[in-house]
């Protein structure tokens, strides 16, 4: 089953596509960045600049270690694997958590009338209802974030 929520937030609209089945939830939360999708895309899979807007995932300076990147998080100290530089701006990450688990984060940049939109799917797993709605609450405050730095930092 299909649901679509729509809020407004500063002047933002964050647009998520629910899929409900099999046991579990998964939300698309998105944003609409007003820049081009390569420089989206080339900003957000610079790992160094994680802690300026992914405060979800970092919370301080990143330390690289074999092609991923380990981060104090707010869930702990976590190891983060993003999928290699590509052209179709998949920014899909593992992030192996302090119990040893690896939750797999499907993210994407996709070309958008307006520029760009970043779409980053939710899995509810095995969280809680107020759980599963707080990650996707913090997931759009992230992508309200990239947006903002983004635009502020759009050469005239």
């Amino acid at each position: 089953m299909w649901i679509i929520h729509i809020s407004h937030s500063d002047a933002v609209e964050i647009i998520t596509a629910e899929v409900r089945g099999w046991g579990m939830q998964s939300r698309h939360v998105s944003c609409v960045i007003e820049a081009p999708p390569l420089r989206v895309y080339e900003y957000a899979a610079n790992l160094d600049n994680l802690p300026s807007w992914a405060a979800g995932l970092a919370e301080a300076k990143v330390e690289h270690r074999e092609g991923a990147v380990v981060v104090d998080s707010p869930m702990g100290r976590v190891q983060v694997l993003f999928a290699e530089w590509n052209e179709y701006g998949v920014l899909d990450h593992d992030v192996t958590l302090p119990s040893g688990e690896v939750v797999h984060n499907p993210m994407r940049v996709v070309a958008h009338p307006l520029g760009a939109e970043v779409i980053f799917t939710v899995r509810q797993l095995d969280l809680s209802d107020e759980q599963f709605e707080r990650d996707c609450q913090l997931v759009a405050e992230d992508l309200h974030r990239l947006k903002g730095i983004i635009e502020e930092s759009q050469p005239n």
